[in-house]
């Protein structure tokens, strides 16, 4: 398919910067990679790049067909492999963005495992717990939990049902006691999150229909990396509000154990998110299922409220 072709020379270039490095890399001359750039100028009707003797850059009209057209050459290289072998290989650069503790502690090896599966994929792994700009930033995708504000963003569901759990270490509640009721936090440690300036020090449970509680608790250490708060429960410094997905193996190995089961707790769905649904690729679907399969089982272990 010579159109195919033509976009995949675009991509590679502009990627590069160099015509004669795409071209290298299909074993093309330069010549012929050349008329494939002026051949999709003319289709298009823009010109896509502004070229110098010894430089090259995307126009606006290039930045723009560089954007819809990855995921859409992505897609269709897929389709003709699965076409041309009967199986699904998958192959390409994953660039993903995660929040701190479930991307170092899930995601990381759920990584490792679809890797495993698909050795022709490259992953791009960046941590944060700022949500990142995925219209600007190198990321193709995001997992987070709750919607993202921008509602321009595509989020889809990968756990819709994961709730905050409260969870402590024994060494803790063997110095400190056992709070018995979410309204008794407020005479103990407490670890807490901070997004921005904002500190997560009002907790939110419900029980029995009755209208939600909410509980100002006393930070006694603060940090705005998730990951941070978690290994603090661990040392015994305090009691955290964390999602369950987070904590969900300290729950099952006994490191940690849950508080006030029979109250409920703050919703913590989780997404992935995307800029738009053109960028969803079979690359991406099957990894939304991958994950998607892995925290459904870590959900089967969690005890029925």
């Amino acid at each position: 398919m010579k159109a195919l072709q033509d976009l995949d020379i675009f991509v590679r270039t502009a990627d590069s910067g160099s015509l004669s490095a795409a071209a290298r890399a299909l074993d093309l001359t330069p010549a012929a990679a050349s008329a494939a750039l002026k051949r999709l100028e003319a289709e298009l009707g823009v010109p896509l790049f502004v070229r110098s003797t010894r430089t090259m850059r995307l126009t606006q009209q290039g930045e723009l067909l560089l954007a819809q057209g990855r995921p859409a050459l992505e897609a269709l290289q897929q389709v003709g492999q699965q076409l041309a072998t009967g199986v699904q290989e998958f192959r390409g650069a994953l660039k993903l963005s995660a929040t701190s503790d479930f991307g170092r502690n899930l995601l990381l090896p759920w990584l490792d495992a679809f890797q495993a599966l698909h050795p022709q994929v490259e992953i791009r792994l960046h941590l944060s717990d700022r949500l990142a700009n995925i219209y600007s930033e190198p990321v193709d995708v995001a997992f987070r939990y709750g919607k993202p504000p921008d509602s321009n963003l595509v989020a889809l569901p990968v756990a819709p049902d994961n709730c905050r759990v409260l969870c402590v270490a024994p060494s803790y509640l063997a110095q400190h006691g056992i709070p018995e009721t979410p309204q008794a936090l407020s005479e103990h440690n407490c670890l807490c999150y901070m997004f921005g300036d904002e500190v997560h020090d009002r907790w939110r449970f419900s029980r029995d229909g009755a209208e939600p509680v909410t509980v100002r608790v006393r930070p006694f250490n603060v940090s705005n990396d998730g990951d941070v708060v978690r290994r603090w429960a661990l040392l015994g410094k305090g009691i955290a509000y964390k999602a369950y997905f987070d904590v969900a193996e300290d729950l099952a190995e006994g490191r940690l154990r849950a508080l006030c089961a029979d109250w409920g707790t703050e919703a913590s769905p989780l997404y992935m998110v995307v800029p738009g649904r053109r960028q969803l690729t079979p690359l991406l679907r099957a990894l939304r299922d991958f994950v998607a399969e892995r925290t459904a089982a870590l959900a089967a272990l969690q005890p029925s409220r």
